[in-house]
Order: structure tokens, then sequence, then C-alpha cells
């Protein structure tokens, strides 16, 4: 007669989880900080609005390249190797930034920010896509609880990097800032190389590269409606707020960092518990729900600008006020938006289609990054939020043709 003897600690899934959620929040740090390193320290050397955007140009492309094609090697070679490919290749950016001042050219900085975008996406695609196969196919409250803890915690920690960006500059300047970073992450790629499951994420059926668009007419209408919604978002906030505050209302690196962390960490709190926000109706009617979340957020922009144009002494407080009431309703939005692209991906290679719908992030990305240098530079902080007015509208009318997730014609 034999015994069994109980497990003792916690399951082999939830070890992952947390691995994999340790790996995503250790790079959200640096690439919180780092974002705020280059913003606040080529602005301090006199580079226009403009010309800071163009140095983020790269870091977005190959953002937009790595999750279509990250998708297919994820799926291929597993996610555990795409993770750790993530996490060395932003440390080899972050050294690169650590050269001497004159070697900083803007072609070298393009460069290590075109690393520290694959980098970004790989790691994010690879802790999206691994929660799909921790969590079983019957337990949709807990993936969508899963996906906003992942998704929420994620932001607040890179709120925290906008902070820790700001004192790192202010402490270390630029180079000690991010050879500390480099070393600190090196620490983490090193636990991570040991500890990740190493069949992560491996489709059974090997994808082939002409699998990388997704047939999935559900992925493909959420996907245009993040590009949209996440070009809203950045169109106003990745350069022209942080320079507007900069030179408009003249504060300095500290509160600069510390007020946009604070943003970012509330919302990210607010992502993290969005499921009791929303309830149980996001499973049932998706398209309903994320046209009214994006409603109500499309206004909130226009009211921004309105209350900037006036000139009056309330045009500060309006626009604080105003960040923290979108920061609130945008959260919902992203939150919505992320359980989904999970709940819709297929199980066997699912970052194929979290990776293009992540492309679709990253192009969004991209041209509200771009639109937020030249629209500042050229017409200001009210025309960019004119803009981000504009592009959740269009979000919104997108998220209405979205289907049930268990709707046949989700995989048309």
């Amino acid at each position: 007669m034999t015994t069994s003897i109980p497990q003792q600690g916690l399951s082999s899934d939830i070890q992952q989880y947390l691995v994999v959620t340790g790996n995503y929040w250790a790079f959200t740090l640096t690439d919180g900080a780092l974002r705020m390193l280059v913003v606040l320290h080529f602005h301090q050397l006199g580079y226009t609005p403009l010309q800071i955007a163009g140095l983020f140009l790269f870091y977005e492309i190959f953002g937009v390249i790595t999750n279509l094609v990250g998708g297919y090697l994820g799926a291929r070679i597993g996610l555990n190797r795409t993770m750790n490919i993530g996490l060395a290749l932003q440390i080899a950016a972050l050294f690169m930034l650590a050269v001497p001042a004159d070697m900083l050219s803007v072609v070298w900085v393009m460069g290590a920010q075109a690393l520290s975008g694959i980098a970004k996406d790989l790691n994010k695609m690879s802790a999206k896509s691994s929660i799909k196969l921790l969590v079983p196919s019957d337990q949709q409250g807990q993936l969508y609880k899963w996906v906003a803890i992942l998704t929420g915690s994620k932001n607040a920690l890179k709120g925290v990097g906008f902070f820790l960006g700001g004192v790192l500059l202010a402490l270390l300047e630029f180079k000690g800032a991010v050879i500390a970073m480099g070393a600190a992450l090196t620490v983490i790629w090193l636990a991570s190389l040991w500890l990740l499951k190493k069949d992560l994420g491996k489709a059974e059926n090997k994808p082939k590269f002409n699998e990388l668009l997704s047939k999935s007419r559900a992925i493909n209408v959420l996907s245009a409606a993040r590009l949209f919604l996440f070009g809203a978002r950045d169109v106003w906030f990745v350069i022209a707020l942080p320079v507007f505050l900069r030179s408009q209302l003249g504060w300095d690196f500290w509160t600069v960092g510390s007020f946009l962390a604070a943003w970012i960490i509330a919302y990210g709190v607010i992502q993290s518990i969005a499921p009791l926000v929303t309830g149980k109706s996001v499973s049932s009617a998706p398209g309903r729900q994320t046209f009214i979340w994006a409603s109500l957020l499309t206004g909130i922009p226009a009211i921004i600008a309105l209350g900037i144009s006036s000139g009056s002494s309330t045009a500060t407080p309006v626009l604080i006020g105003g960040l923290l009431v979108f920061g609130a309703v945008f959260a919902i939005n992203s939150s919505l938006h992320s359980y989904l692209i999970v709940r819709y991906a297929k199980s066997d290679g699912v970052s194929l289609d979290v990776g293009f719908y992540y492309m679709a992030n990253a192009m969004g990305r991209l041209i509200g990054t771009l639109l937020s240098g030249w629209v500042y530079q050229t017409a200001g902080l009210e025309a960019c939020l004119w803009v981000s007015s504009t592009f959740i509208a269009v979000a919104a009318l997108i998220s209405l043709r979205l289907t049930n997730p268990s709707d046949k014609r989700c995989s048309i």
C-alpha cells in the first residue's frame, strides 16, 4: 500500500506565470525609465519635439515588425526563448547608450532604440501569449483577471519607470543611469534562462511563414480598433505632454517624471480592477462594451483642449484633472482589448494571433509618436488633443463590428 504525498507549494503553471510576470515587470521598469531618460536628456540638449520623436522612430517601426515576426517565432521556438531574447536585446540597447557623449549621434541613439523596440515587443508578446496557455479554456473569468493583473501591473511599473528615469537622470546623469539599468536587467535575464520552461508556447503544428497575417475577422477588427485607440493616446502623451509641462509650465525633471509616473501607476491600478468595473457582460457582448467605453473616452481630450485654449487661470487644473479622467477611462478600454485578444486567439500557436494584434498596437504607437512631435511643434498641445478625440471616435465605431468570441464568424 502506497501513500500519496501532497504537492507542496505553488503549481507549475502558477510558478511559470510568476516568472513571466517578473520578467515583464523588470523589463517594463527599464523601458519606462529609458523613454523618460531619452525625452528629458535630449530636450535638455536642445532637440526640438519633432527631433525627439524621430529618436523613437526605429523603436516603433521595429516594434511593428517584431510583433508580426515575433508571433511566428514564438510558435516555432517557444515563448521562453522569445522572452529571453527580448531581455538580452534590451540589455544590449542600454549598454549601447553608455558610450561617451560625443558618440551619442542621432543614428546611434535610433539604433539603440531599434533594439529596445524589438526587445519590448518580444517581451510583451511572450508574456501576453503565455497567459492563454496557463489558464483552462473554461475559466474565462479567471483569464480576464490574470490578463488585467498582468497588464495593469505592467503599466503601474512603467509609471514607476518614468519616475525612475527622472531620478536616475538627476542623480547619475544619462550614462550612469543606463549602465545601472543594464546591470540590473542582466541579473534578471540570467535568472530567467534558468527558471523558464523550455517548451512554453510551442505550436504542435509548426506554422508556415505565410500564416503571419490573421485570418480571423474578430482579431482583424479588434486590431484596427487598437491601432486608433493607442494612436489617440500617444499623439499627445508621448512627446507633446512632457515637453509642454517642461517648456510651457516650467516644471523641472523631477516634477515631470513624478507626475507622469503617478499618472501611469494610477492607470495601471485601474486596468487591474477593470473586471470589477465592466462586469461579466464583456464575454457575451464585447462589441457593445468596447463601443460604450470608447465613446465615453472620445470627448475627454476635446474638453481638455477647450480648457487649455481658453488661456484662463483654470487651464492648468483642466489639463491635470482631464489627464486623470482620461487615464481612468482609457485604462478600462485598454484592459478590455487586452482580454479580448487573448480570448479570441487560438490556443495552438497563440503567439501568432497575439503578435498580429500587437503589431497593430505598435503601428498605432508609431503613428501617434510621429504625430505627437509634428503636430505639437506646428500647432501645439490643443491640436494634439483634437487629433486624439478623432482617433478614439474611429476606434469606437470599428469596435461595433466585434462579435461574441464563441460566434463562428470570429474565425471567418
